[in-house]
Protein backbone atom coordinates (compact mmCIF):
# COMPACT_ATOMS: atom_id res chain seq x y z
CA UNK A 1 0.00 0.00 0.00
CA UNK A 2 1.20 3.29 -1.16
CA UNK A 3 2.62 6.31 1.40
CA UNK A 4 -0.19 8.65 1.32
CA UNK A 5 2.23 11.39 2.88
CA UNK A 6 5.24 10.46 -0.30
CA UNK A 7 1.89 10.76 -2.72
CA UNK A 8 1.28 14.16 -1.68
CA UNK A 9 4.52 15.19 -1.72
CA UNK A 10 6.11 13.12 -4.89
CA UNK A 11 2.93 12.82 -7.29
CA UNK A 12 4.82 13.07 -9.83
CA UNK A 13 6.86 10.15 -9.41
CA UNK A 14 4.32 7.61 -8.32
CA UNK A 15 2.55 8.79 -11.72
CA UNK A 16 5.71 7.69 -13.65
CA UNK A 17 6.25 4.85 -11.48
CA UNK A 18 2.55 3.51 -12.83
CA UNK A 19 3.61 4.36 -16.82
CA UNK A 20 6.99 2.50 -16.01
CA UNK A 21 4.99 -0.60 -15.25
CA UNK A 22 2.18 -0.09 -17.76
CA UNK A 23 -0.66 0.89 -15.41
CA UNK A 24 -2.80 3.91 -15.18
CA UNK A 25 -1.65 7.23 -13.69
CA UNK A 26 -4.58 8.93 -13.56
CA UNK A 27 -5.47 6.86 -10.25
CA UNK A 28 -2.79 8.85 -8.32
CA UNK A 29 -4.72 11.77 -9.29
CA UNK A 30 -7.67 9.73 -8.06
CA UNK A 31 -6.47 9.27 -4.80
CA UNK A 32 -5.04 12.84 -3.85
CA UNK A 33 -8.43 13.86 -4.52
CA UNK A 34 -10.11 10.79 -2.88
CA UNK A 35 -7.27 12.31 -0.18
CA UNK A 36 -8.15 15.43 0.19
CA UNK A 37 -11.98 14.77 0.68
CA UNK A 38 -10.94 12.39 3.26
CA UNK A 39 -8.94 15.01 5.38
CA UNK A 40 -12.24 17.89 4.82
CA UNK A 41 -14.60 15.11 6.05
CA UNK A 42 -12.26 14.49 9.09
CA UNK A 43 -12.17 18.00 10.20
CA UNK A 44 -15.84 18.72 9.59
CA UNK A 45 -16.34 15.50 11.60
CA UNK A 46 -14.28 16.64 14.25
CA UNK A 47 -15.45 20.40 14.15
CA UNK A 48 -19.21 19.08 14.43
CA UNK A 49 -18.06 16.96 17.90
CA UNK A 50 -16.52 19.56 19.08
CA UNK A 51 -19.74 21.33 18.65
CA UNK A 52 -21.36 18.95 19.92
CA UNK A 53 -19.10 18.83 23.12
CA UNK A 54 -19.89 22.67 23.62
CA UNK A 55 -23.63 22.58 22.88
CA UNK A 56 -23.92 19.97 25.41
CA UNK A 57 -22.12 22.13 28.16
CA UNK A 58 -24.70 24.72 27.06
CA UNK A 59 -27.55 23.05 27.92
CA UNK A 60 -26.36 21.57 31.52
CA UNK A 61 -25.75 25.32 32.24
CA UNK A 62 -29.39 26.48 30.88
CA UNK A 63 -32.33 27.54 32.96
CA UNK A 64 -35.33 25.17 32.87
CA UNK A 65 -37.60 26.93 30.50
CA UNK A 66 -34.87 26.82 28.08
CA UNK A 67 -33.68 23.29 27.56
CA UNK A 68 -36.83 22.48 25.14
CA UNK A 69 -35.47 24.62 22.54
CA UNK A 70 -31.64 23.70 23.00
CA UNK A 71 -32.42 19.91 23.33
CA UNK A 72 -34.23 20.33 19.88
CA UNK A 73 -30.97 22.36 18.62
CA UNK A 74 -28.95 19.40 19.98
CA UNK A 75 -30.82 16.66 18.54
CA UNK A 76 -30.23 18.08 14.92
CA UNK A 77 -26.73 18.41 15.57
CA UNK A 78 -26.53 14.86 16.76
CA UNK A 79 -28.01 13.93 13.14
CA UNK A 80 -25.05 16.23 11.82
CA UNK A 81 -22.54 14.56 13.35
CA UNK A 82 -23.57 11.05 12.69
CA UNK A 83 -23.87 12.31 8.36
CA UNK A 84 -20.48 13.74 8.96
CA UNK A 85 -18.88 10.71 10.50
CA UNK A 86 -20.71 8.56 7.59
CA UNK A 87 -19.58 10.60 5.21
CA UNK A 88 -15.82 10.36 6.59
CA UNK A 89 -16.44 6.77 7.13
CA UNK A 90 -17.32 6.49 2.82
CA UNK A 91 -14.36 8.49 2.14
CA UNK A 92 -11.82 6.59 4.19
CA UNK A 93 -13.00 3.37 2.36
CA UNK A 94 -12.71 5.31 -0.97
CA UNK A 95 -8.98 5.77 -0.19
CA UNK A 96 -8.27 2.90 0.62
CA UNK A 97 -9.63 0.98 -2.62
CA UNK A 98 -7.51 3.37 -4.54
CA UNK A 99 -4.62 2.88 -2.42
CA UNK A 100 -5.07 -1.05 -3.04
CA UNK A 101 -5.01 -0.44 -7.04
CA UNK A 102 -1.65 1.60 -7.19
CA UNK A 103 1.29 -0.84 -7.17
CA UNK A 104 4.42 0.15 -5.09
CA UNK A 105 6.41 2.62 -6.41
CA UNK A 106 9.64 1.51 -9.15
CA UNK A 107 12.68 2.12 -7.56
CA UNK A 108 16.04 1.91 -10.39
CA UNK A 109 13.71 -0.65 -12.34
CA UNK A 110 13.82 -0.48 -15.53
CA UNK A 111 10.96 0.68 -17.95
CA UNK A 112 9.05 -2.04 -20.17
CA UNK A 113 7.39 -5.07 -19.79
CA UNK A 114 8.46 -9.12 -19.40
CA UNK A 115 11.24 -8.65 -22.52
CA UNK A 116 12.56 -5.48 -21.44
CA UNK A 117 14.78 -6.39 -19.00
CA UNK A 118 18.83 -5.64 -18.54
CA UNK A 119 21.39 -8.47 -17.93
CA UNK A 120 23.37 -7.95 -15.17
CA UNK A 121 26.22 -10.39 -15.19
CA UNK A 122 26.20 -13.75 -16.65
CA UNK A 123 27.88 -16.76 -14.18
CA UNK A 124 29.65 -20.04 -15.33
CA UNK A 125 29.87 -21.24 -18.95
CA UNK A 126 27.12 -23.35 -20.83
CA UNK A 127 28.23 -26.68 -20.82
CA UNK A 128 29.23 -28.53 -24.77
CA UNK A 129 28.52 -31.68 -25.44
CA UNK A 130 29.39 -34.26 -28.01
CA UNK A 131 25.86 -36.06 -27.48
CA UNK A 132 22.44 -34.83 -28.38
CA UNK A 133 21.71 -34.12 -24.71
CA UNK A 134 18.40 -34.93 -23.39
CA UNK A 135 15.95 -33.32 -22.11
CA UNK A 136 14.99 -33.29 -17.78
CA UNK A 137 11.70 -35.29 -18.31
CA UNK A 138 13.76 -37.87 -20.63
CA UNK A 139 16.18 -37.93 -18.27
CA UNK A 140 13.75 -38.23 -15.23
CA UNK A 141 11.76 -41.25 -16.64
CA UNK A 142 15.42 -42.99 -17.37
CA UNK A 143 16.86 -42.52 -14.32
CA UNK A 144 13.58 -43.48 -11.82
CA UNK A 145 13.09 -39.77 -10.90
CA UNK A 146 10.08 -38.15 -12.02
CA UNK A 147 6.62 -39.76 -13.06
CA UNK A 148 4.34 -37.79 -15.38
CA UNK A 149 1.97 -40.48 -16.42
CA UNK A 150 1.18 -41.39 -13.08
CA UNK A 151 1.26 -37.69 -11.90
CA UNK A 152 -1.49 -37.09 -14.00
CA UNK A 153 -3.47 -39.87 -13.71
CA UNK A 154 -3.54 -39.01 -10.11
CA UNK A 155 -4.63 -35.54 -10.35
CA UNK A 156 -4.32 -34.17 -13.92
CA UNK A 157 -1.79 -32.26 -15.81
CA UNK A 158 0.95 -30.03 -15.02
CA UNK A 159 1.08 -32.74 -11.73
CA UNK A 160 4.28 -35.59 -11.30
CA UNK A 161 5.73 -37.65 -9.01
CA UNK A 162 9.42 -37.43 -7.82
CA UNK A 163 10.28 -40.89 -7.27
CA UNK A 164 13.54 -42.69 -5.58
CA UNK A 165 16.19 -40.41 -5.98
CA UNK A 166 14.37 -37.91 -7.98
CA UNK A 167 13.12 -37.52 -4.50
CA UNK A 168 16.46 -37.60 -2.81
CA UNK A 169 17.57 -35.08 -5.05
CA UNK A 170 15.35 -32.86 -4.11
CA UNK A 171 15.23 -33.07 -0.67
CA UNK A 172 19.03 -32.91 -1.06
CA UNK A 173 19.04 -29.46 -2.54
CA UNK A 174 16.29 -28.30 -0.17
CA UNK A 175 18.55 -29.30 2.64
CA UNK A 176 21.19 -27.62 1.25
CA UNK A 177 19.23 -24.30 1.23
CA UNK A 178 18.23 -24.66 4.53
CA UNK A 179 21.39 -25.28 5.76
CA UNK A 180 22.93 -22.26 4.09
CA UNK A 181 19.87 -19.90 5.18
CA UNK A 182 20.55 -21.32 8.71
CA UNK A 183 24.38 -20.12 8.39
CA UNK A 184 23.19 -17.01 7.34
CA UNK A 185 21.22 -15.95 10.09
CA UNK A 186 17.90 -16.96 8.99
CA UNK A 187 15.81 -18.71 11.20
CA UNK A 188 13.81 -22.15 9.11
CA UNK A 189 10.30 -21.97 9.80
CA UNK A 190 7.72 -24.42 8.23
CA UNK A 191 4.42 -22.15 7.68
CA UNK A 192 1.42 -23.09 7.31
CA UNK A 193 0.02 -23.14 3.25
CA UNK A 194 -3.18 -22.39 4.09
CA UNK A 195 -4.23 -18.50 4.51
CA UNK A 196 -6.66 -16.25 5.02
CA UNK A 197 -7.66 -13.58 2.78
CA UNK A 198 -5.94 -10.59 4.81
CA UNK A 199 -2.49 -12.14 4.68
CA UNK A 200 -3.27 -12.91 0.57
CA UNK A 201 -4.35 -9.43 0.13
CA UNK A 202 -1.55 -7.78 2.19
CA UNK A 203 1.16 -8.93 0.26
CA UNK A 204 -0.07 -7.97 -3.07
CA UNK A 205 -1.29 -11.47 -4.13
CA UNK A 206 -5.06 -10.28 -5.03
CA UNK A 207 -4.73 -7.82 -7.47
CA UNK A 208 -4.24 -8.65 -11.37
CA UNK A 209 -3.40 -12.24 -10.74
CA UNK A 210 -5.76 -13.58 -8.13
CA UNK A 211 -6.45 -16.02 -11.11
CA UNK A 212 -3.46 -17.95 -10.25
CA UNK A 213 -4.15 -18.37 -6.50
CA UNK A 214 -6.49 -21.34 -5.37
CA UNK A 215 -9.32 -20.57 -3.15
CA UNK A 216 -11.03 -23.09 -0.95
CA UNK A 217 -14.26 -20.88 -0.95
CA UNK A 218 -15.93 -23.40 2.23
CA UNK A 219 -12.87 -21.86 4.57
CA UNK A 220 -12.57 -18.74 2.93
CA UNK A 221 -8.60 -19.44 2.90
CA UNK A 222 -6.13 -19.36 0.13
CA UNK A 223 -3.16 -21.88 -1.37
CA UNK A 224 0.10 -19.93 -1.19
CA UNK A 225 2.51 -19.67 -4.08
CA UNK A 226 4.85 -19.28 -1.93
CA UNK A 227 5.74 -18.88 1.82
CA UNK A 228 6.28 -15.27 1.83
CA UNK A 229 3.16 -14.96 2.22
CA UNK A 230 2.91 -16.73 5.54
CA UNK A 231 6.08 -15.30 6.92
CA UNK A 232 5.03 -11.48 5.86
CA UNK A 233 1.65 -12.29 8.22
CA UNK A 234 3.82 -13.45 10.73
CA UNK A 235 4.11 -10.80 12.60
CA UNK A 236 0.87 -8.72 11.41
CA UNK A 237 -0.31 -5.95 13.29
CA UNK A 238 2.71 -6.19 15.85
CA UNK A 239 5.68 -3.52 16.14
CA UNK A 240 9.05 -6.04 16.30
CA UNK A 241 12.75 -5.08 17.62
CA UNK A 242 14.76 -4.17 14.43
CA UNK A 243 17.62 -2.47 16.82
CA UNK A 244 19.69 -5.42 16.17
CA UNK A 245 19.31 -5.54 12.36
CA UNK A 246 16.72 -7.30 10.48
CA UNK A 247 14.75 -10.48 10.72
CA UNK A 248 15.73 -13.00 8.75
CA UNK A 249 13.23 -16.45 7.93
CA UNK A 250 14.08 -19.38 5.45
CA UNK A 251 10.18 -20.55 4.79
CA UNK A 252 9.90 -24.28 3.72
CA UNK A 253 7.09 -25.46 1.91
CA UNK A 254 4.72 -26.89 -0.71
CA UNK A 255 3.54 -24.38 -3.00
CA UNK A 256 0.66 -24.44 -5.27
CA UNK A 257 -0.53 -21.99 -8.43
CA UNK A 258 -2.98 -22.65 -10.57
CA UNK A 259 -0.92 -21.18 -14.12
CA UNK A 260 -4.23 -19.70 -15.45
CA UNK A 261 -3.04 -18.49 -18.69
CA UNK A 262 -0.27 -20.69 -19.19
CA UNK A 263 -2.19 -23.10 -21.50
CA UNK A 264 -0.01 -24.41 -24.01
CA UNK A 265 3.50 -23.06 -22.33
CA UNK A 266 5.65 -25.63 -20.76
CA UNK A 267 3.24 -28.58 -20.83
CA UNK A 268 6.02 -30.43 -20.71
CA UNK A 269 8.22 -31.70 -17.72
CA UNK A 270 8.21 -30.11 -14.45
CA UNK A 271 9.25 -26.29 -15.24
CA UNK A 272 5.31 -24.86 -15.01
CA UNK A 273 3.53 -27.12 -12.48
CA UNK A 274 0.70 -26.83 -10.01
CA UNK A 275 2.37 -27.87 -7.13
CA UNK A 276 5.99 -27.67 -5.92
CA UNK A 277 8.38 -27.35 -2.61
CA UNK A 278 10.18 -24.20 -2.09
CA UNK A 279 12.94 -22.66 0.40
CA UNK A 280 12.15 -18.92 0.62
CA UNK A 281 14.17 -16.07 2.40
CA UNK A 282 11.85 -13.17 4.13
CA UNK A 283 13.53 -10.08 5.66
CA UNK A 284 12.21 -7.55 7.66
CA UNK A 285 14.47 -4.56 7.64
CA UNK A 286 14.26 -0.49 8.38
CA UNK A 287 13.71 1.22 5.07
CA UNK A 288 16.97 2.50 4.60
CA UNK A 289 19.22 -1.03 4.90
CA UNK A 290 16.17 -2.13 2.02
CA UNK A 291 18.72 -2.09 -0.78
CA UNK A 292 21.42 -3.57 0.91
CA UNK A 293 19.74 -6.30 2.15
CA UNK A 294 17.90 -6.88 -1.17
CA UNK A 295 21.85 -7.80 -2.58
CA UNK A 296 22.26 -9.63 0.84
CA UNK A 297 19.63 -11.95 -0.48
CA UNK A 298 20.62 -11.92 -4.60
CA UNK A 299 24.29 -13.12 -2.83
CA UNK A 300 22.39 -15.78 -1.03
CA UNK A 301 21.09 -17.23 -4.49
CA UNK A 302 24.16 -16.49 -5.88
CA UNK A 303 25.90 -18.85 -3.64
CA UNK A 304 23.61 -21.13 -3.63
CA UNK A 305 23.24 -21.67 -7.87
CA UNK A 306 27.05 -21.89 -7.53
CA UNK A 307 27.05 -24.69 -5.08
CA UNK A 308 24.73 -26.64 -7.58
CA UNK A 309 27.09 -25.49 -10.62
CA UNK A 310 24.28 -24.50 -13.06
CA UNK A 311 25.57 -21.69 -15.58
CA UNK A 312 23.34 -18.69 -15.11
CA UNK A 313 22.56 -15.09 -15.63
CA UNK A 314 21.21 -12.71 -13.63
CA UNK A 315 18.41 -9.99 -14.62
CA UNK A 316 16.72 -6.38 -13.75
CA UNK A 317 13.55 -7.30 -14.11
CA UNK A 318 11.40 -4.22 -16.23
CA UNK A 319 9.10 -2.33 -14.47
CA UNK A 320 6.11 -3.65 -16.59
CA UNK A 321 6.99 -7.16 -15.76
CA UNK A 322 6.68 -6.49 -11.41
CA UNK A 323 4.24 -7.99 -8.91
CA UNK A 324 2.36 -5.39 -7.48
CA UNK A 325 4.35 -5.45 -4.18
CA UNK A 326 7.68 -5.03 -5.60
CA UNK A 327 9.39 -1.77 -5.95
CA UNK A 328 12.76 -3.81 -7.72
CA UNK A 329 13.55 -7.30 -8.56
CA UNK A 330 16.05 -9.03 -9.76
CA UNK A 331 16.00 -12.78 -11.58
CA UNK A 332 18.54 -15.73 -11.63
CA UNK A 333 18.19 -17.67 -14.47
CA UNK A 334 19.70 -21.20 -15.31
CA UNK A 335 21.04 -22.65 -18.41
CA UNK A 336 18.48 -25.39 -19.80
CA UNK A 337 20.68 -27.04 -23.04
CA UNK A 338 17.52 -28.29 -24.54
CA UNK A 339 15.99 -25.41 -24.83
CA UNK A 340 19.28 -23.07 -25.46
CA UNK A 341 18.06 -20.33 -23.36
CA UNK A 342 18.03 -19.36 -19.78
CA UNK A 343 15.06 -19.89 -17.71
CA UNK A 344 14.03 -18.46 -14.50
CA UNK A 345 15.38 -20.28 -11.53
CA UNK A 346 15.15 -18.02 -8.72
CA UNK A 347 13.54 -13.78 -7.90
CA UNK A 348 14.58 -11.51 -5.26
CA UNK A 349 12.02 -8.56 -4.69
CA UNK A 350 12.31 -5.59 -2.80
CA UNK A 351 8.89 -4.48 -1.48
CA UNK A 352 10.20 -1.42 0.50
CA UNK A 353 7.12 -1.27 2.58
CA UNK A 354 4.15 -1.85 0.37
CA UNK A 355 3.53 -4.77 2.04
CA UNK A 356 4.38 -3.93 5.35
CA UNK A 357 1.93 -0.89 5.88
CA UNK A 358 -0.82 -3.36 4.57
CA UNK A 359 -0.41 -5.89 7.67
CA UNK A 360 0.75 -3.14 10.12
CA UNK A 361 3.84 -4.69 11.05
CA UNK A 362 6.14 -1.58 12.35
CA UNK A 363 9.66 -1.22 14.46
CA UNK A 364 10.45 1.84 16.80
CA UNK A 365 12.87 3.85 15.45
CA UNK A 366 15.66 5.55 17.61
CA UNK A 367 13.22 8.16 19.19
CA UNK A 368 10.82 5.38 20.07
CA UNK A 369 8.39 5.96 17.63
CA UNK A 370 6.84 3.17 15.62
CA UNK A 371 7.30 3.79 11.75
CA UNK A 372 6.78 1.20 9.16
CA UNK A 373 9.15 -1.74 8.02
CA UNK A 374 10.23 -3.08 4.63
CA UNK A 375 10.15 -6.46 3.77
CA UNK A 376 11.94 -8.29 0.79
CA UNK A 377 11.88 -12.29 -0.55
CA UNK A 378 13.91 -14.54 -2.41
CA UNK A 379 14.20 -18.18 -3.37
CA UNK A 380 16.82 -20.03 -2.12
CA UNK A 381 15.91 -23.61 -4.02
CA UNK A 382 13.09 -24.80 -5.52
CA UNK A 383 11.63 -27.91 -7.50
CA UNK A 384 11.97 -26.46 -10.61
CA UNK A 385 16.15 -25.88 -10.00
CA UNK A 386 16.03 -30.31 -10.92
CA UNK A 387 15.45 -29.20 -14.87
CA UNK A 388 18.78 -27.04 -14.85
CA UNK A 389 20.75 -29.81 -12.24
CA UNK A 390 19.66 -32.87 -14.51
CA UNK A 391 20.55 -30.94 -17.76
CA UNK A 392 23.83 -29.67 -17.17
CA UNK A 393 25.25 -32.70 -15.55
CA UNK A 394 24.22 -35.15 -18.16
CA UNK A 395 26.55 -37.97 -19.27
CA UNK A 396 27.24 -39.44 -22.93
CA UNK A 397 25.39 -42.81 -21.31
CA UNK A 398 22.20 -41.13 -20.30
CA UNK A 399 23.83 -41.08 -16.38
CA UNK A 400 23.53 -37.52 -14.54
CA UNK A 401 26.51 -36.63 -11.90
CA UNK A 402 25.30 -35.56 -8.58
CA UNK A 403 26.81 -31.97 -7.89
CA UNK A 404 29.19 -32.29 -5.34
CA UNK A 405 27.34 -29.90 -2.69
CA UNK A 406 24.72 -32.03 -3.11
CA UNK A 407 26.29 -35.61 -2.46
CA UNK A 408 26.16 -35.93 1.45
CA UNK A 409 22.76 -35.89 1.05
CA UNK A 410 21.81 -38.47 -1.29
CA UNK A 411 24.51 -40.53 -0.68
CA UNK A 412 25.54 -41.36 -4.11
CA UNK A 413 27.69 -39.61 -6.67
CA UNK A 414 25.96 -40.68 -9.96
CA UNK A 415 22.39 -41.76 -11.13
CA UNK A 416 22.32 -44.21 -13.13
CA UNK A 417 19.74 -45.07 -15.81
CA UNK A 418 17.20 -47.90 -14.51
CA UNK A 419 17.19 -50.99 -16.39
Amino acid sequence: MIDLKFLRDNPDVVRQSQITRGEDPQLVDQLISADETRRESIAKADSLRAEQKAFGKKIGQAAPEQRPALLEGSNALKQQVKDAEAAQKDAEAEVERLQYLISNVVEGAPAGGEDDYIVLEHVGTPPEFDFEPKDHLELGESLGLIDMERGTKVSGSRFYFLTGDGAFLQLAMLNLAAMKARQAGFQLMVPPVLVRPESMAGTGFLGAHSDEIYYLPADDLYLVGTSEVALAGYHQGEIIDLSEGPKRYAGWSSCFRREAGSYGKDTRGILRVHQFDKVEMFSYCKPEDAQAEHQRLLDMERDMLGAVGVPYRIIDVAGGDLGSSAARKFDTEAWVPTQNTYRELTSTSNCTTFQARRLGVRYRDDNGKAQVCATLNGTLATTRWLVAILENNQQADGSVVVPEALRPYMGVEVLEPKK
